[in-house]
């Protein structure tokens, strides 16, 4: 049986899912010793700790609304260095309320990554918080905030600005083509889910910067 993605990519084609995902059953989401996983289309709760887990009404529609999405925030970060030969990009650790993760599962382990954080190139114009809040939204279908700067981290072709987040609303189920599946990670959990190479040295800064608030 062809599993194809309900979302076309950019060139408007079909998407083929080649291993699909296995969502988890629906009370894992309130669970936080769990992990939650729901693919493209799945069932979700109506809420998670409060917060509503619906469509993001109002989504920006060009890039000079992206540019502009409510979610930046005034929090202290210097100025983004290019390197050369590498591409700059924004990503986001978006934490839920329950102190669990949320992560993406790239469309056919796209980059040899199986799980790992939204993140993606700066569009021309775009601050790189905005990018960061449209990756998460692209990625994993959720809305969310900006709350502060993790740090800058050397990935395989780009060097990517890290924020976390946390959620406003949003349906993981409306991931977009990129995605094969959205889950809510403990942080116990982590290290094991994500386990590209390139995903370590975040998470040992992130849980450092959670250890110390």
């Amino acid at each position: 049986m062809k599993h194809i993605h309900p979302c076309r990519d950019d060139n408007g084609d079909e998407v083929i899912i080649h291993c699909p995902s296995t969502p988890s059953p629906i009370e894992a989401f309130a669970d936080p010793q769990r992990i939650a996983a729901v693919v493209p289309g799945g069932k979700t709760p109506s809420e998670l700790n409060g917060i509503p887990l619906m469509a993001w009404a109002s989504v920006p529609g060009s890039l000079a609304e992206w540019a502009q999405v409510p979610g930046q925030a005034a929090i202290d970060e210097p100025p983004m260095k290019p390197q050369p030969g590498r591409k700059l990009s924004a990503g986001v650790v978006t934490v839920e309320q329950d102190g669990r993760f949320w992560v993406v599962s790239p469309t056919n382990a796209f980059g040899g990554y199986k799980a790992t954080f939204p993140k993606g190139t700066l569009d021309p114009g775009i601050p790189p918080q905005a990018a960061a809040i449209k990756e998460a939204f692209e990625e994993s279908g959720l809305q969310i905030e900006i709350i502060g700067w993790i740090g800058d981290f050397e990935r395989s072709t780009s060097v990517t600005r890290y924020y976390f987040a946390r959620r406003l609303n949003g349906n993981p189920a409306a991931m977009d083509w990129e995605s094969q599946c959205v889950m809510l990670v403990p942080q116990d959990k982590l290290f094991t889910v994500l386990d590209h190479p390139n995903d370590k040295p975040l998470i040992a800064a992130v849980l450092t910067k959670l250890a110390a608030v």
